[in-house]
C-alpha cells in the first residue's frame, strides 16, 4: 500500500506517518518544504520510502509519476491563523488542494484532507452545515472555500465521489511533534516551557463575557486525531466532511492546571486545586490582546453526529488524560 502524506514534517503529518509505521506501513512518500530545516526532526525517527519537495510534488503527482497510490493524507497547508497575506494563503490552502483533488479523482486515489474548525469562526454551533460556517480570518476562509468547492462537485456529503474524499475539521490539537510551530503551537506546549522557565503558566484574562481562563475549547489529543484518520483509511466507503474534536469543550483553566499538576508531580510535589494554583501564583492571567479582539473563538465544541453516523466510534481522551500524557513525553525529551 503506497501512501502520500503532504505536510509530512509538520505536526499532524508526522504523527500520521508515525501511526502508519506502527501498522507496518512504510511505503510512504513524504511531501513538505524543509526551508525551515529543523522540521527534519519530526521525520528522523520514522520510516519513509521517499521525500519530495512540495514545489515539485503536485505537478509530478498529476502526471502519475508515483504510480499507483492508495491514499493521500493532505496535511500540507499554511496553518498560521494570524497570517494576513490572503494571496499566499489561498495559493497554499485552496489552489493546491483543488489541483490535488482533481489528480486524486482522475487516478482513483483516496483523499483524506485537513479542513479546520476555523471554518466555524463566529458561529456558536459546530456542525458540518453551511449555515454555521462563519470564518473570522483568511485561514478559515481558505479551508472553507475548498470544502465548498467539493460540496458543489461531489454533493453535500460527497456522495458522488468516485473514490473516497474525507475532510477533517480539526479543533484544538495538541501533542508531540509540534515544537516547530512557534506561536501557533498549542497552549499546553507553551505552558510546559513557561512552567519550566518561570514556575508559572500564562492564560488570557477576562474576555468575551468569560472569566479569566474560562474560555472553552474542544482540545483534542494528537493520538486521537491519528486514530480517526486511520479509521477512515480502513473504511474507504466513508466520505464527507467531519468534525475531529472530542465533542466536549473544556476551559483553558483545565489545560493550565493539568500542566502545573503533572509537572509538579513529576518533581514529587502534591497536586493543587485551581484556586490553590492561582493563589500560589502558578497561573498568571494576562490581558487579552487587542490584536485578537473580534477574531477569537471563546467557545468551540465539535458536534460528532456526522462522525458517529458513518460508524466511527473512537473514544477521545479528555484534557486531564491527554495533556498529562503529553507533559510526560515532553519531560522525557527535555
Amino acid at each position: 500500500m503506497k501512501i502520500v502524506v503532504t505536510g509530512a514534517a509538520g505536526f499532524i503529518g508526522s504523527n500520521i506517518v508515525k501511526g502508519l509505521n506502527a501498522r507496518g506501513i512504510d511505503d510512504i512518500i513524504a511531501v513538505d518544504d524543509l526551508t525551515e530545516g529543523d522540521k527534519f526532526k519530526n521525520l528522523a525517527d520514522l520510516q519513509i520510502a521517499d521525500y519530495v519537495d512540495a514545489d515539485d510534488f503536485y505537478d509530478l503527482f498529476a502526471e502519475g509519476a508515483f504510480g499507483e497510490v492508495e491514499a493521500v493524507f493532505h496535511e500540507g497547508a499554511c496553518s498560521d491563523t494570524m497570517e494576513l497575506d490572503g494571496k499566499y494563503m489561498m495559493d497554499n490552502n485552496y489552489t493546491l488542494s483543488c489541483e490535488l483533488y482533481q489528480s486524486c479523482q482522475e487516478q482513483g486515489t483516496r483523499l483524506l484532507y485537513a479542513s479546520s474548525a476555523a471554518t466555524y469562526g463566529g458561529s456558536d454551533t459546530f456542525a458540518e452545515s453551511p449555515e454555521f460556517e462563519k470564518p473570522l480570518n483568511v485561514y478559515g476562509y481558505s479551508k472553507l472555500l475548498f470544502d465548498q468547492r467539493l460540496r458543489r462537485e461531489l454533493g453535500a456529503k460527497f456522495e458522488n465521489a468516485t473514490s473516497q474524499v474525507a475532510g477533517f475539521r480539526y479543533f484544538n490539537v495538541y501533542g508531540p511533534r509540534e515544537q516547530h510551530k512557534g506561536r501557533m503551537a498549542s497552549v499546553a506546549f507553551h505552558q510546559f516551557n513557561q512552567f519550566r522557565a518561570e514556575g508559572k503558566v500564562k492564560l488570557f484574562g477576562e474576555y468575551g463575557g468569560y472569566a479569566p481562563g474560562a474560555q472553552m475549547r474542544d482540545f483534542v489529543f494528537i493520538d486521537d486525531v491519528v486514530a480517526v484518520n486511520l479509521w477512515f483509511l480502513d473504511n474507504p466507503q466513508a466520505s464527507g466532511i467531519f468534525n475531529l474534536g472530542t465533542g466536549q469543550a473544556q476551559p483553558f483553566n483545565d489545560v493550565a492546571l493539568t500542566v502545573v499538576n503533572t509537572l509538579r508531580q513529576s518533581q514529587g510535589e502534591a497536586a493543587l486545586s485551581l484556586e490553590e494554583a492561582i493563589r500560589g501564583g502558578m497561573i498568571d492571567y494576562v490581558p487579552f490582546p487587542q490584536a485578537l479582539a473580534g477574531k477569537y473563538q471563546c467557545y468551540t465544541q465539535a458536534d460528532l453526529g456526522a462522525l458517529r453516523a458513518v460508524g466511527c466510534k473512537h473514544l477521545f481522551s479528555n484534557v486531564q488524560s491527554g495533556v498529562a500524557s503529553y507533559m510526560t513525553s515532553l519531560g522525557q525529551i527535555a
